[in-house]
């Protein structure tokens, strides 16, 4: 069962790191603009990417100028929207786009239909509409509705549920899919997917890496495909500072074992 979930264990070896923000990396809040990634947790996520040879990306709902911003000072390879936008390692940009006039059509749409929804919020962004229904549950029936109706009159569109929101983007756009396309990359490629989420975004993602025997891990509780379990954004947080440390004492003990292979050589 899923609530059986263990912890997962500090890792050691070549890893590729796949990090959901909200909710994962940081605690939820009300409304986006108002979560933050602490300090000293985007200096382990440097410490742990450094460490990876650059082998680590955010995997998140949000746009990548959104969070580009969250990352400041850093910059990591990044897919946004669920991957819709993503950026490799290289800087260079691949993005997903629908036709402007079907943008046009449904943010005319989808404004009007959410005025109607106190408390609602039309996220809008560019390629895809997230419908926010946080500070309005009561709503949740009509949303999903609407979302439904908006999918089955565009068979280019795809339906995502989430918490508290429902998000209509591009078909065959998923965290899964990102996270494959960055591990046919340098310098993930060859290396043992690690994702972490708290979402049913995140599923897709789960089943991938599992596929690819590597690490998947639920963040909260409720059923999921991942393989561990963490309770929250502060065990995240102290798992991911215990992985970047146990990175750190493996390269030292690397980095010794080198050295003393070379005395030895010249030695002899």
């Amino acid at each position: 069962m899923a609530d059986s979930l263990t912890v997962p264990p500090a890792l050691t070896g070549e890893f590729a790191f796949f990090f959901d923000l909200d909710g994962t990396l940081a605690e939820i809040k009300p409304h986006p603009d108002q979560v933050v990634l602490p300090a000293d947790i985007l200096r382990v996520l440097h410490q742990l990417s450094g460490m990876s040879q650059g082998a680590l990306a955010l995997i998140s709902g949000r746009s990548m100028a959104e969070l580009d911003e969250l990352a400041r000072p850093y910059r990591f390879p990044l897919a946004g929207v669920h991957g819709a936008e993503r950026r490799d390692i290289h800087d260079n940009a691949h993005i997903v786009s629908l036709p402007s006039t079907l943008i046009q059509t449904l943010t005319a749409q989808l404004t009007s239909a959410l005025e109607r929804l106190p408390g609602t919020e039309l996220e809008a962004k560019g390629m895809a509409f997230a419908l926010h229904y946080r500070q309005a549950p009561q709503h949740e029936a009509a949303i999903t509705a609407l979302a439904e109706s908006v999918v089955a009159a565009n068979p280019q569109l795809a339906l995502q549920p989430g918490k508290c929101v429902v998000e209509i983007k591009p078909k065959g756009i998923n965290k899964g899919e990102a996270i494959k396309a960055f591990m046919t990359e340098a310098p993930f490629a060859g290396r043992t997917p690690v994702f972490v989420g708290d979402d049913l975004t995140d599923e897709s993602g789960f089943n991938v890496v599992n596929q690819a025997g590597g690490v998947s891990i639920k963040v909260g509780q409720g059923e999921t495909c991942a393989a561990w379990r963490l309770a929250n954004v502060a065990s995240v947080w102290e798992w991911v500072t215990e992985v970047a440390n146990q990175q750190q004492q493996e390269k030292i003990a690397h980095n010794n074992r080198r050295k003393h292979d070379g005395s030895l050589s010249r030695s002899l």
